[in-house]
């Protein structure tokens, strides 16, 4: 299911995406959000601050999103997102 994802990347550009779900257009609405999950395909990503780690697939909602989190600073996520585990 697709959700939003609102943020701001490392140089203070601010982004907001669709993450869809689909491989062959993981995000909607930014061309460098876009270009960044495309360049991280097949590397590791954590899912949450401790784990586990898997391989960035494009399909994949719930590592795109955790990759997002870990290469921009994520705001707010649209509802339908997967949850972010909090550590105590």
């Amino acid at each position: 299911m697709p959700f939003t994802v609102t943020g701001a990347l490392d140089d203070g550009a601010a982004y907001q995406v669709q993450v869809t779900g689909r491989a062959e257009q993981p995000v909607i609405g930014s061309r460098r959000v876009r270009a960044l999950v495309q360049m991280h395909e097949g590397r590791p990503v954590l899912l949450s601050p401790t784990g586990p780690r898997r391989e960035l697939d494009l399909s994949d909602e719930e590592a795109v999103l955790a990759l997002l989190r870990q290469q921009t600073r994520v705001q707010e996520t649209g509802p339908g997102a997967p949850r972010a585990v909090r550590l105590l």
